[in-house]
């Protein structure tokens, strides 16, 4: 490994000394113990993503770090490097780790701060288990699969989890993941069986399932009865009449962005939902439609819409609420009307 790429101590001097100088600690791609001695001290953010070792010294010093820490260049850590980097103070960044231990995990469920590990593939039941207990948002959005084992310990996790990497989930797991507290995105899921969304029905929080393509009505109706908060559907093209007739029944904040038509009946529907609610894929609307909307209770969001009849613009102005459009987008006429 050529010497330019290893962050000496004197280069981390010279860093510290002045943070806007030229030097670039993400360009080394190793760090001498004693920089990293050095840089345990820094106040501030540390970027020292492009590492792809640590030995276990300098993690230790890396960890009496305080304030967010990217190492992200990393593809492996050892179990001592991980009980060191538990005891750092603020977010952490590993997001390179392609597997880690059950002893890594255990240890780094004691971490205070937010904690990224998007390069998992793979998750233990053990380091699951262990990872639950962690008390922060929890990143693990490389996670293509996941044991209803795994599901179970995850849902008694404190705080935001991502879990965006799958693809699918048993109707075990998503019973399992309803439980948690806390903001839950599951946005890679394309796909939802009635079971599963009977369950998540039952989460409290922000529940981001943008990634689904396609909705049944049973799932719709559930989603919308007794889900309270954030839910993300922007994955969705094309809503049933039933559908959104369910959906108009859900309580807060509702986001159907991917929506590139809406019926008149659809649209009469979602007019009596409360809260905010993202149309902004619609590039245009019926007046049928404009007039139901204009009933709605809450911010609505209909920047994407391209073309717009007086005879709806006339109604949109009516809007009580917050409306959001982009008036350079649609005819003059429709837009001096809402001015």
């Amino acid at each position: 490994m050529s010497n330019d790429k290893v962050l000496t101590k004197n280069i981390a001097k010279q860093f510290l000394e002045d943070e806007d100088s030229a030097v670039d600690l993400d360009e080394f791609t190793a760090i001498e113990d004693a920089a990293a001695k050095s840089l345990g001290k820094h106040e501030g953010v540390l970027y020292l993503s492009g590492l792809t070792s640590l030995s276990d010294a300098a993690a230790e010093s890396l960890s009496k770090h305080v304030d967010n820490l990217s190492l992200n260049g990393l593809t492996s850590l050892s179990d001592a490097a991980a009980k060191s980097l538990s005891y750092h103070v603020d977010n952490l960044y590993l997001n390179s780790l392609t597997s880690l231990s059950d002893a890594a995990a255990e240890s780094l469920s004691n971490h205070e701060g937010d904690l990224n590990l998007e390069g998992l593939t793979s998750l233990s039941d053990a380091a699951a288990e262990n990872l639950s207990n962690h008390e922060g948002e929890l990143y693990l959005s490389g996670l293509t699969s996941l044991s209803d084992a795994a599901a179970e310990s995850l849902s008694k996790h404190e705080g935001n989890l991502s879990l965006d990497g799958l693809t699918s989930l048993s109707d075990a797991a998503a019973k399992s993941l309803s439980k948690h507290e806390g903001w839950l995105d599951l946005k890679g899921l394309t796909s939802l069986s009635d079971a599963a969304a009977e369950s998540l029905i039952k989460h409290e929080g922000y529940l981001h399932l943008s990634g689904l393509t396609s909705l049944s009505d049973a799932a719709a109706e559930s989603l919308s009865s007794k889900h309270e908060g954030y839910l993300y559907l922007n994955g969705l093209t094309s809503l049933s009449d039933a559908a959104a007739k369910s959906l108009s029944y859900h309580v807060g904040d509702l986001e159907l962005s991917g929506l590139t038509s809406l019926s008149d009946a659809a649209a009469e529907s979602l007019g009596k939902h409360e809260g905010y609610l993202d149309l902004n894929g619609l590039t245009s609307l019926s007046d049928a439609a404009a007039k139901s909307l204009s009933k709605h209770e809450g911010d609505l969001d209909l920047e994407g819409l391209t073309s717009l009849s007086d005879a709806a613009a006339k109604s949109l102005s009516k809007y009580e609420g917050d409306l959001s459009l982009d008036l350079d987008d649609i005819p003059e006429s429709a837009a001096a009307i809402l001015r």
